[in-house]
């Protein structure tokens, strides 16, 4: 039974249809707080149709900056917004954006205030500070700015560097919500995108997923880039709105074809899954990459496994971790996972278990299930680190009881073999369970085992077949030799040679020992 179990399990992050997207537009902060402000006087839209030619444009670009320098708030604002969107004639640059902002936020600006607040809270041309953010859009909301009264409320009602207070959220809320439906009122498109968000949040208003979709379309279809981005989210998931793959399509493509990463990472998404589009891996690592570049956390991770599999690039193990490592720095957990397997394995890097460990300690400290389980492997094996059973189970258990069904496999071996933790087949039983029932073929492998023997569970020979058959059906090849000798037996099934060699087979072409000489004694008999 140990060999099902006992083994270094690599967590196949692969497939990139199985990614999880670190921006949601409900995800509180990272998505609802999103603003990318149009420019007042100045469009920085490099899709915009604009009759202006090409030197009047960088003429008028000039006088701003001369302005800005010269301590014109208005332009100095608006020159942020430049290098923060990025246009044909300035390229996108976060820590240009940001001096601009903090020189209107040191005049007393309370848009430069929000501007500055905004580039701390997501780490945008700065390092990201909660604490600074907080200050900024207490300034700004201090002033009467709605977009920072909104946020700074969000900060109170999550407890982003502050502690939690609903009253004080509240407070902020309504203040925010009355100018923000104003200004949506008037047909202004970035706060018809924050209406939207109210009415995400509740935010003055009762929470309506419907509402949210009513004025993100009106944003979006004005152009506001956030809300296109938003829109496509909310036809990817049918929320507020029927589902729709082509719609979502259609609004990532205009937000990604303005440069919008959340949305070039999205379009990535469906290209890769087919949603609403051919399926391409090219055009998938296409704009994964685009997004990647700019900094997007979760695009470099789907890059990296671009390279990690050849999907719309050559096979790279060295460009795969190169993007995983990007990632990994702006702490995203999967690519700290991605990492720590790849020093385990010597796949791109120079093969070392310290490494690894480090990585996967880092993901496993954030909560990553998978880096939970591969670090409680590390433990059990002694690699990398003093071999303890007891630290394996902690680690295991802490994935198991995410749902990781790796860990609840490996808690269920442990529990069985009394290693780390008191033996108990019955809990080993639930745990085997928990994990077979999410498909896992070793689970359902060993659950079939402790039903044929009545370990920790009523003897039945059915129900062994039925989890061997499951993981049998799957490729699994120790299932697929046990189920051959079911036939050969009798054991739950009806005795049938064919049926046997058949799955004796199956586990042979696999190099299974076992069932190559059972192959052989059924050949050689004239079955």
């Amino acid at each position: 039974m140990g060999k099902n179990i006992d083994s270094y399990e690599k967590v196949e992050r692969l497939e990139i249809s199985y990614i999880y997207k670190l921006k949601n537009i409900f995800t509180m902060k990272q998505i609802i707080l999103c603003v990318l402000p149009l420019l007042i006087l100045l469009s920085c839209n490099s899709n915009t149709n604009n009759t202006e030619d090409p030197k009047s444009m960088v003429n008028n670009i000039d006088e701003l900056i001369k302005n800005a320098e010269n301590g014109n708030v208005e332009a100095q604002i608006e020159v942020g917004m430049l290098y923060y969107n990025g246009t044909d004639y300035v390229k996108k640059d976060y820590a240009a954006a940001s001096h601009w902002f903090r020189m209107a936020a040191e005049q007393g600006s309370a848009e430069g205030q929000y501007r500055l607040g905004r580039m701390y809270d997501y780490g945008e041309g700065e390092e990201k500070n909660e604490e600074m953010a907080l200050r900024l859009y207490r300034r700004a909301a201090s002033q009467g700015h709605p977009y920072a009264q909104k946020a700074l409320g969000i900060f109170y009602k999550e407890g982003f560097g502050i502690e939690q207070n609903q009253d004080s959220a509240n407070y902020w809320f309504c203040k925010a919500y009355t100018e923000i439906l104003k200004i949506a009122e008037s047909g202004d498109a970035e706060g018809e995108f924050h209406m939207g968000t109210c009415y995400v949040m509740g935010i003055g208003v009762e929470q309506s997923d419907h509402e949210a979709v009513r004025w993100f379309s009106k944003s979006a279809e004005q152009g506001y880039v956030p809300a296109q981005s938003n829109l496509g989210w909310c036809y990817e998931n049918g929320v507020g709105v029927e589902k729709s793959y082509p719609e979502a399509v259609r609004w990532y493509r205009k937000a990604a074809e303005q440069g919008d990463a959340t949305a070039q990472n999205s379009l990535g998404m469906c290209y890769c899954n087919g949603n609403g589009v051919k399926q391409s891996y090219m055009e998938a690592a296409k704009w994964f990459r685009s997004s990647a570049e700019q900094g997007e956390a979760t695009a470099q991770y789907n890059l990296g496994n671009c390279y990690d599999l050849g999907n719309g690039v050559e096979q790279s193990y060295t460009e795969a971790v190169k993007w995983f490592r990007l990632s990994a720095e702006q702490n995203y957990g999967y690519a700290q996972c991605r990492i720590g397997d790849y020093y385990y394995y010597g796949n791109g890097v120079e093969q070392s278990y310290t490494e690894a460990v480090k990585w996967y300690q880092i993901a496993a400290e954030q909560g990553n299930s998978s880096a939970q389980n591969n670090l409680g492997a590390c433990y059990s094996k002694g690699n990398g680190v003093k071999q303890s059973d007891t630290e394996a189970v902690k680690w295991y258990r802490m994935a198991a009881e995410q749902g990781n069904a790796e860990a609840q496999n490996n808690l269920g071996y442990n529990y069985y073999n009394g290693e780390g933790v008191e033996k108990s087949y019955t809990e080993a039983v639930n745990w085997f369970k928990m994990a077979a029932e999410q498909g896992l073929d070793k689970a359902q492998c060993n659950l079939g085992m402790c039903y044929l023997s009545g370990t920790g569970v009523k003897q039945s020979e059915t129900e062994a077949v039925k989890w061997y058959r499951k993981a049998a059906e799957q490729g699994y090849a120790d299932a697929q030799y046990i189920l051959g000798i079911c036939y050969i037996e009798g054991i739950g099934v009806e005795m049938s040679n064919s049926e046997a060699k058949k799955w004796f087979k199956k586990a042979a072409d696999q190099g299974l020992e076992d069932a190559i000489e059972s192959l052989k004694i059924l050949t050689n008999a004239g079955y």
